[in-house]
């Protein structure tokens, strides 16, 4: 049999890592010596990994693309079954959303080992793990405790469910030589193990070790595992810090030792067979596997846990002791009572000895086995998997190698001499509002760090440019001069749609008090907009707004004014043929369906709905036809009763149609929206009149347009705007298409 295995796997330094490595090399080496094993290893930013030979492919957790890759590799590799192990954090994606396509994809029966179950998910890890469910042929899970959770939370079927515990090494040492080498022979040695946080309630622990020292002087305190990667990215070493400080103040330092170290697992079972007990005091119930407790009780170590749920269900019938989160007075008990009588401290420690027998890594990987072969010799009758319409291979990679080369301190160059920024035309707040959308946009999705670094300079610029009557300029000149006095209304009402937005998304709280002061300076002139653009624009930011402070009545009025604006002017340049704003279509048309689409989910009106669609339809009569998007040209622009125009075609108009469409399908969740989307996006691509992209693979860039002789090669802000907003939409849509 040939399995291919989803997950971390060594050296990179990972729990779950561990897991995929013990548990392929047992379901290899059972039986007659015919399993076979590809590893598809997931990577991720913080270095690069000297992978052993068995992993055949590399999955960077925030390429979506190396997602569809891997699936088309294993469903060609010859696998026969595939075995996933699902944690929400190695995969990429809010809440390892990426996971989902790679599934979707797979033509091989799935195996989908459960490591995190929650009781209380937010929508999305609910939504991503039924979906996991939904896909997978079996699940594994390792506790009676997570079977409950998927039946009574998750509403799986029990039959695609299946326990089998947590496999631990069949790796065995003399106890009184690893005391020796460890010099820990007239030592009481209490041990614990594994990434250091502060869930792991550490210092319970050493808080209750004064208490024990006075009736066991030669007890000593070891903790063996280096700070989680993610604590290390929050907060670096700031737990460890405050564990060094206790064990200083309580006069510890003799009977403590924290020990920075991953270990490989024969130095750790040299640890674990000195100790006289392990202890786990984590601070919440809320783990549903433990591999350290496991490890520790397959050892035959004495176990003292806080009750956590694993723990609460694996050390039952004596196999060890409990004491309740945060309770030293209820840990020292414990400790001197196991300390003072050796004989109930062994009678624990034979009980859990037995118990490992039975989950030795040989025995797991033999049941593993068992399930595949079920599965392959009677497969499931296949659900229908439906197809998205959005083909993520097609994209290129996400970057913002251009949008750093166009940004200075003070913002964003609005235009380009092919791939350089044109720094004669200076800055504009068209743009640096887009970017600063743009930016919000990558790092809600993305957490991309040089969108949330260049954040604070858009919004600056934003706020810069604001007049003391709220209104904004719009030009500054490379030296920082003010080269209007009063903004047009469209670059108003895109600021306006910005703020909103960042007030609902804003990474930090600074970021939401600047947006919200710039905002409601410019609020008493949100009535007096006159274009339909600028009104459209402002409508989009008001909604963003309302979508968190729907209580407040001055702001809904504004909308509900500048709403009836818009569908004063459809009314009045409707006719028969015509269902539009206006006698022409012009730029940036998506933008006005789009913003009465938002309105319609606020104000909940019928009617604005309807025209929404109406002039929605209408705009895609005559730029969505013959399978691309043929947006209209600003050359002649399209008047009524004439031709339109097809050259000087700009990629504002297209990000628009991709706006519009992800919007529609958010209102309706059908499928065809999503259709239209991508085939808008894809005119950046090349599926245009001129059939060019005009993305730039090279500079990452954007050109301008296409005119009839050509594309016009400058890259310029808006342009590169438009396309990263457009690119980013596809994704979140993406997403959305598998999990909303």
């Amino acid at each position: 049999m040939k399995i291919a295995f989803v997950a971390t796997y060594p050296p990179r330094q990972c729990g779950i890592g561990t897991f995929t490595h013990s548990l392929a090399h047992a379901m290899k080496d059972f039986g007659d010596g015919t399993n076979e094993f590809i590893i598809v290893a997931m990577t991720d930013n913080v270095e690069t990994y000297a992978f052993p030979p068995e992993v055949k492919l590399t999955i960077h957790q925030e390429h979506q693309t190396d997602y569809l890759a891997a699936a088309d590799f294993i469903n060609q590799s010859g696998a026969e079954v595939c075995i996933i192990q699902h944690e929400f954090g190695i995969y990429g994606g809010q809440s390892g959303v990426y996971i989902l396509p790679l599934l979707h994809r797979l033509h091989v029966p799935l195996i989908s080992s459960l490591h995190t179950i929650l009781e209380t998910p937010s929508y999305i890890e609910k939504a991503i793990l039924k979906q996991v469910c939904k896909m997978s042929d079996k699940l594994v899970v390792m506790s009676y405790k997570a079977i409950q959770f998927l039946k009574d939370i998750y509403e799986i079927p029990p039959e695609k469910i299946v326990r089998i515990e947590h496999g631990v090494p069949d790796i065995h040492f003399n106890k009184e030589k690893c005391r020796t080498e460890f010099k820990l022979n007239d030592k009481k040695f209490l041990f614990t193990f594994g990434f250091v946080g502060r869930n792991k309630g550490i210092e319970t622990v050493i808080k209750a070790l004064p208490k024990i020292i006075e009736k066991h002087p030669e007890a000593i305190y070891i903790v063996l595992g280096k700070t989680h990667p993610n604590v290390i990215r929050d907060e670096g070493e700031e737990y460890r810090n405050y564990l060094q400080l206790l064990i200083k103040t309580l006069k510890l330092s003799n009977h403590v030792l924290l020990l920075n170290q991953f270990v490989e697992e024969k130095e750790l079972f040299k640890y674990l067979a000195a100790c006289d007990i392990y202890i786990t005091p984590y601070i919440k119930e809320a783990q549903i596997t433990s591999g350290t407790l496991t490890y520790a009780m397959g050892s035959g170590c004495a176990v003292v846990s806080t009750p956590y749920w694993h723990a609460a269900e694996l050390l039952t019938e004596n196999k060890g002791r409990l004491f309740d989160f945060k309770d030293q007075d209820g840990l020292v008990k414990i400790l001197n009572e196991l300390l003072d009588k050796p004989e109930m401290m062994k009678a624990i420690q034979q009980k859990a000895a037995a118990y490992g027998k039975n989950i030795i890594w040989p025995k797991i990987g033999e049941r593993y086995l068992q399930l595949a072969e079920r599965l392959i010799s009677d497969p499931a009758k296949p659900e229908p998997k439906k197809e998205t319409d959005i083909d993520l291979l097609l994209l290129p990679a996400f970057s913002l190698s251009h949008l750093k080369r166009l940004t200075d301190d003070t913002g964003i160059i609005q235009h380009a001499k092919f791939g350089i920024p044109n720094l004669k035309e200076g800055y504009c707040l068209d743009d640096n509002a887009r970017a600063l959308l743009m930016v919000c946009m990558a790092y809600k999705q993305k957490k991309n760090e040089l969108a949330l670094e260049l954040m604070p300079v858009y919004l600056s610029y934003i706020h810069f440019m604001q007049n003391a009557d709220g209104t904004f300029r719009n030009f500054l000149s490379f030296n920082r001069n003010f080269l209007d006095e009063v903004g047009s209304e469209d670059s108003f009402g895109r600021t306006i749609w910005v703020l909103g937005y960042l007030m609902g998304n804003a990474p930090n709280d600074a970021y939401y008090q600047a947006a919200r002061l710039v905002f409601f300076n410019a609020a008493p002139n949100f009535v007096n907009i006159k274009s339909i653009r600028g009104i459209a624009n402002a409508v989009i930011g008001l909604c963003y707004y309302l979508q968190t402070n729907r209580a407040d009545d001055d702001i809904k009025l504004s909308l509900i004014k500048l709403t009836d604006i818009l569908m004063v002017n459809f009314e009045q340049n409707q006719s028969e043929n015509w269902n539009w704003f206006e006698s022409l279509l012009a730029y940036d048309n998506g933008i006005l369906p789009l913003a009465l689409l938002h309105a319609s989910q606020i104000l909940e009106n019928k009617k604005i709905k309807e025209i929404a669609f109406e002039s929605m339809r209408f705009l895609t009569s005559h730029t969505l036809k013959d399978g691309y998007l043929s947006v209209i040209g600003n050359k002649e622009w399209f008047v009524k009763d004439k031709e339109r125009s097809i050259y000087a075609q700009q990629p504002i108009d297209a990000m628009a149609m991709v706006l519009m469409y992800h919007q529609a399908y958010i209102i309706t969740q059908q499928a065809p929206y999503l259709e239209k989307l991508f085939t808008s996006f894809m005119w950046f691509l090349g599926e245009n009149d001129l059939r060019m992209s005009l993305y730039d693979f090279e500079t990452k860039g954007c050109c301008d347009g296409f005119e009839d002789y050509g594309v016009n090669r400058n890259q310029g802000a808006e342009s590169l705007l438009a396309y990263l907003i457009s690119h980013l939409t596809v994704l979140q849509a993406y997403d959305e298409s598998y999990h909303l």
